[in-house]
């Protein structure tokens, strides 16, 4: 468990994790030291409050890393820190013309001042303070009466500058180094993110080849059964209705639900096939409309059983384009289907096409309940039903469908404001292919 001297230190850590909060306290520690220090030096002529005068800077320099603290901008921070370091050349300046000028051991300060500044402005910053420094030293002498002459106000600006221009070029160096660090860090999190992906796609793909040929042995095993009950179902009904009766009655009733169960049977086992052997489309020059009217007038009987409508609205400005009809049929009467048993008793469906510039808009819409947002997260997921006889792939082979003809499946609900299916498909020609 951390010590609370640990958690302090730790506290720090953090609060100094920005390379402006470490800039602004390297020098705080640097300026407040140096003068400190320096002052240790003073004479009692000088007449400075050496305490007041180190703890008001102290003071100032906090101040400084507060303000930097509350505005992380980086233009904000340029300039607090450019306010900054014009302050400190002239308080430099005034202690030189307050201590003697050209014999003011103050001068010193000028070396940690314009070495940090070049950290974070960069060289020439660092060169171009050096000559102000250089400057100001020499207006304080001259101002002090202690004139020392240019030689030694250049040799000076030379000793200011030099280390300032070499710690800026290794900042500058370090930056690059660090810029160029983040630059392949996260183009190695990118790939590695890419290759996770991939090895997830790649097990879900192995898991769904296994699952693919287990669903085409498991439904060419019961296909046949099927077909022989059904057969059977339908002999049994003939001879149910040749002989009259209440019994015979009674048994045809048996015998019609038997087969509506065998029906389902066998509509599951049909989706199982298309699943696990999906076909490469045949593409040749079609009407979607009349493919639409027709599916429409197909599934009318079963929307008017169970009390509900279902109507076709067709864009005559539809051209005859190249498509799979057997495959797109089966991809919007999936959708057809799953709108029907979303209405339940009452209610209406609407199917219509509509030309989007260059695209085929199919819409399938319904007055039902809607879909629920933790439903809709997982709609085309595989295997994935609210359907007690559901097979969790009608909406899984739409997509795949569309998808194939180049298109896209996309849907809108809202609860018990119905459901919104549509399918965008390019427009193309046979001889596009």
């Amino acid at each position: 468990m951390p010590t609370p001297a640990r958690r302090t230190w730790t506290a720090i850590v953090r609060l100094l994790e920005r390379d402006e909060r470490v800039f602004a306290f390297l020098l705080a520690v640097v300026m407040v030291g140096g003068l400190a220090t320096l002052g240790l030096a003073l004479r009692p002529r000088h007449r400075i409050d050496l305490p007041s005068l180190v703890f008001w800077f102290a003071m100032y320099k906090v101040g400084i890393l507060a303000l930097v603290s509350v505005s992380p901008s980086a233009r904000k921070t340029r300039v607090v820190f450019s306010g900054a370091l014009a302050a400190d050349l002239l308080l430099v300046f005034a202690l030189l013309y307050l201590t003697g000028g050209g014999a003011s051991l103050f001068y010193l300060l000028f070396f940690p001042l314009l070495a940090v500044n070049a950290y974070y402005f960069g060289p020439w910053m660092g060169f171009a303070g050096a000559i102000v420094a250089g400057l100001l030293y020499a207006a304080a002498a001259a101002l002090a009466a202690d004139w020392v002459g240019w030689n030694a106000v250049i040799i000076l600006i030379g000793l200011f500058g030099l280390p300032a221009l070499a710690v800026g070029m290794v900042a500058n160096r370090e930056r690059r180094a660090r810029a160029e660090v983040e630059r392949l860090n996260a183009e190695l999190t990118g790939a590695l993110t890419r290759l996770q992906g991939a090895q997830a796609e790649l097990v879900v793909a192995e898991r769904m080849a296994t699952v693919g040929r287990l669903s085409l042995k498991v439904a060419h095993e019961v296909r046949n059964p099927i077909a022989a009950i059904e057969l059977n179902a339908e002999l049994v009904g003939d001879l149910v209705k040749e002989r009259g009766g209440p019994d015979m009655e009674e048994a045809a009733t048996l015998v019609t639900a038997i087969r509506e169960q065998v029906n389902a049977l066998d509509a599951i086992t049909e989706e199982y096939l298309a699943f696990a052997r999906f076909p490469r489309p045949q593409y040749d020059e079609d009407s979607v409309n009349e493919m639409v009217a027709a599916l429409v007038e197909f599934v009318r009987p079963v929307a008017a059983r169970q009390g509900s409508s279902v109507e076709a609205t067709t864009d005559q400005t539809v051209p005859p384009m190249a498509i799979d009809r057997t495959l797109l049929r089966q991809a919007i009467l999936n959708l057809v289907k799953n709108g029907l048993e979303a209405l339940g008793r009452g209610g209406s469906l609407t199917v219509s096409t509509r030309r989007v510039d260059d695209h085929v808009e199919i819409a399938i819409r319904d007055t039902g309940p809607g879909i629920a947002p933790d439903v809709g997260k997982r709609l085309f997921e595989q295997f994935f039903t609210t359907k007690p006889q559901g097979t969790g792939l009608g909406l899984y082979i739409s997509r795949q469908i569309i998808e194939e003809h180049g298109g896209t499946l996309r849907w809108e609900s809202a609860p018990g404001a119905g459901t919104t299916f549509k399918a965008l498909l390019p427009i193309k020609r046979t001889e596009d292919d």
